[in-house]
């Protein structure tokens, strides 16, 4: 396949082969988040955004697989290095406590794995002071250890905010406000306060802003004289810098400035969950990079192909065994994966690109006239559109399938866009242009 040239083709979709593997794939497969009978085939011809799927079909991949493949598909920026690096077993190590080179010396060895992966993601949030990582495998992982450092410090309450979604493990499930189905009968934490996530001017002023006597809904709970919550019992709050399965809403401007100076006022420990805004979706290396606002945890994930929590040391529990994982980052070629994304991304100025075309896409979307659409927002290639009726959002989602556009529902009547971080002109222009064919067929 050249990517140079490739263009999307589709006979059938669902194919005939799709829905017979879908219909096995069911057969011992527990209830999930099925989107549509999308059946990749690892086997054939795919590069970038561009795949192939079990009956033929070529495909425009627009969903980066939520953010987790952020260079597409057999990507050469990284695949030529991972060739080289060739098989071996165990792939799977107790990562986070055991030790394993790939070559010498420990500072730039042949086949970077664990260690340098963590010496990367210091140097990258070196700007927030931080300088120790502990790894784990997922990004739910990531968000739990997280929280247990944050209330290893001290306090047992937290804030989390509307549409919030951090997570499946039972702490990081507690956090969650996005759906029902989510938390619904499950255990949780006590103590977690939610309070909106404003995005625009009007839900700044109607929902956040108070004329109690801190001024938002935060501040008046800690404030000293009538406040209802001890400063020093709230552990953290943790936010999305973008918000992803929320809808993909901006925070506003004011918002974060008032979250700023809770932080600095109160020394609440705040959490950035860049498990999907993360690693230059955004346009920036940190989605809170854009923000006025100095985290005290960054938390990783999907592009980075591992979980991590970092921090400044101080904020980890010197007690060892109080956080540990057997198989925390194990994945040897997982590691190796998450290095050579991040030396991609300076390398090939991903940064860049990322600002560019997400400005390019931006601006095709928000220029065209295309009907029941709502609203346009996002940061780098972290893009939504939103429509007027969740049906029609489904409605779209699937008009672009039959064309071999693959995107993704978020919100609740929102779709999402995230194209790879090194996607082409050519690329967003032919996205575009069945996109805007589906919208108009969904009408």
């Amino acid at each position: 396949m050249d990517r140079h040239t490739a263009e999307p083709t589709v006979e059938q979709m669902p194919g005939e082969r799709a829905k017979a593997w879908s219909e096995h794939h069911h057969q011992f497969s527990a209830p999930s988040t099925y989107v549509y009978d999308f059946v990749w085939d690892m086997t054939a011809d795919a590069e970038g955004p561009f795949c192939t799927d079990v009956d033929g079909n070529v495909l425009l991949d627009f969903t980066s697989h939520v953010a987790a493949a952020p260079l597409g598909y057999n990507n050469p920026k990284i695949m030529d290095e991972i060739r080289e690096f060739g098989a071996l077993d165990p792939l799977k190590i107790a990562g986070q406590d055991f030790y394993a080179a790939g070559g010498w010396p420990p500072e730039d060895p042949e086949f970077p794995g664990p260690t340098q992966l963590m010496d990367r993601l210091t140097d990258l949030t070196s700007h927030y002071d931080m300088d120790t990582v502990f790894l784990s495998n997922s990004g739910a992982e990531a968000v739990e250890n997280a929280i247990k450092i944050c209330y290893a410090q001290g306090g047992h309450r937290a804030f989390n905010f509307d549409g919030a979604f951090h997570g499946r493990t039972l702490g990081a499930l507690s956090l969650n406000r996005s759906k029902r189905a989510h938390r619904k009968g499950y255990p949780e934490i006590g103590g977690v306060v939610s309070v909106p996530y404003p995005s625009t001017d009007e839900e700044y002023e109607r929902k956040w802003l108070t004329d109690g006597p801190g001024g938002n809904v935060v501040a008046d709970k800690l404030e000293p004289s009538q406040g209802v919550i001890d400063p020093e019992e709230v552990a953290y709050l943790i936010m999305e810098p973008v918000q992803g399965e929320g809808g993909y809403r901006v925070p506003h401007d004011g918002f974060v400035e008032d979250l700023a100076e809770i932080r600095a006022e109160y020394d609440v420990n705040v959490i950035a969950d860049e498990i999907q805004a993360g690693l230059g979706r955004t346009g920036e290396m940190w989605g809170v990079d854009h923000l006025d606002l100095e985290p005290d945890v960054i938390t990783s994930a999907k592009g980075l192909r591992v979980g991590a929590t970092v921090a400044n040391k101080d904020m980890f529990p010197e007690e060892t065994g109080r956080i540990s994982s057997t198989w925390g980052a194990g994945d040897v070629m997982s590691a190796l994966q998450g290095v050579l994304t991040l030396d991609a991304i300076e390398e090939y100025d991903l940064l860049d690109n990322v600002v560019t075309r997400g400005a390019q896409f931006r601006e095709l979307l928000e220029d065209a006239d295309m009907p029941n659409v709502v609203d346009v927002r996002g940061r780098g290639l972290m893009l939504a559109v939103e429509f007027d009726t969740k049906d029609r959002r489904e409605a779209v989602v699937e008009a672009a399938l039959k064309r071999g556009l693959l995107t993704l529902g978020c919100g609740y009547k929102t779709l999402r866009l995230l194209p790879p971080l090194d996607v082409t002109e050519r690329e967003i222009e032919l996205g575009f242009d069945l996109f805007e064919s589906a919208v108009h067929d969904a009408a």
